[in-house]
């Protein structure tokens, strides 16, 4: 049996599933794009190769074998874009939840059926088919869970909208004991600086009582205050419009102290070296085309 426990974003990692890039398959076709980073790239002619994605997750692989961690990758399917493994499930304390995501990347989920089934069968949850959601859009943190949404009457019109209330009431009521607390987050199909595709994408809890954050990503300005309250206003780092699209809140954390980002984050690597963090940097740039970084490339399994 595989031993499961994530209480929060920052507590020493032992077991992670990265995604892979090997078999991601042709430039997808504009209609066949769930993001419009994606689409820009693709009309830019600057849509990331296979080559230089697997050479970027290796590298993140690595840091991984560094710290000693357990690294799972998903079953290779061919052709199939396996890159974000943080879409597909999520585990909350020492429960695995499966992620109803978009339909037509159900083949994903099968990937880590190999993960799912050696978990015992009383620590895996699927929730109901109403419930849309998205591991970028949940975190634990404790005795909260933080949890990204829209509630908008054109959710179903927007292909970035992937978690509803319905998810966040059904986790709720999973974890009766933990503070449910969701924020409604700022959505486009057509223009990525002006769209945040999961909490991920404009907020990230790390280690030591900090936390980035990106102001516009928020619909609702008194959530973002919470937030900001929450951390204490001298504990964040606040990232520009342009930080956010280059995907600057989406680092993970391998514990308190050690941080993996991204190498071109100059600036939130310098404050994050002055808070005394210590800084693995990699280069995931060509992954971050795709709106998605090192957050949405992991699926934390264990932390101690």
């Amino acid at each position: 049996m595989l031993k499961l426990n994530v209480q929060n974003e920052t507590s020493r990692l032992r077991k992670v599933v990265l995604g892979t890039a090997e078999s991601n398959g042709p430039i997808p076709k504009i209609e066949d794009c769930y993001d419009p980073k994606s689409i820009e790239h693709i009309k830019l002619g600057t849509y990331p190769k296979e080559v230089d994605m697997i050479a970027e997750m290796n590298a993140v692989y690595d840091v991984f074998k560094k710290y000693g961690v357990e690294v799972f990758r998903p079953d290779v399917i061919k052709d199939c874009n396996q890159i974000f493994s943080r879409d597909i499930a999520f585990v909350i304390d020492d429960i695995m939840i499966e992620a109803n995501i978009l339909p037509h990347r159900e083949e994903e989920v099968h990937a880590i059926d190999y993960i799912w089934n050696q978990v015992a069968e009383d620590k895996r949850i699927i929730l109901p088919e109403d419930c849309h959601v998205e591991g970028g859009d949940v975190m634990p943190w404790n005795d909260y869970i933080f949890i990204g949404t829209y509630t908008g009457d054109d959710y179903p019109d927007l292909i970035t909208a992937r978690t509803n209330i319905q998810a966040v009431h059904e986790i709720q009521n999973l974890f009766p004991k933990k503070k449910v607390k969701s924020f409604e987050l700022r959505k486009s199909n057509t223009n990525p600086k002006e769209n945040a595709l999961h909490l991920d994408c404009c907020f990230n809890p790390i280690g030591k009582g900090k936390a980035i954050i990106h102001k516009n990503g928020f619909l609702v300005e008194s959530e973002y205050e919470w937030l900001i309250n929450f951390f204490g206003k001298e504990n964040v780092f606040e990232i520009t419009k342009d930080e956010m699209y280059q995907m600057c809140s989406n680092v993970f954390s391998i514990s308190e102290e050690v941080i993996i980002s991204e190498q071109n984050f100059t600036r939130l690597n310098n404050w994050l070296r002055s808070q005394g963090f210590i800084v693995e940097e990699v280069p995931y740039a060509e992954i971050g085309k795709q709106e998605g970084l090192l957050r949405c490339t992991t699926l934390p399994l264990y932390r101690d």
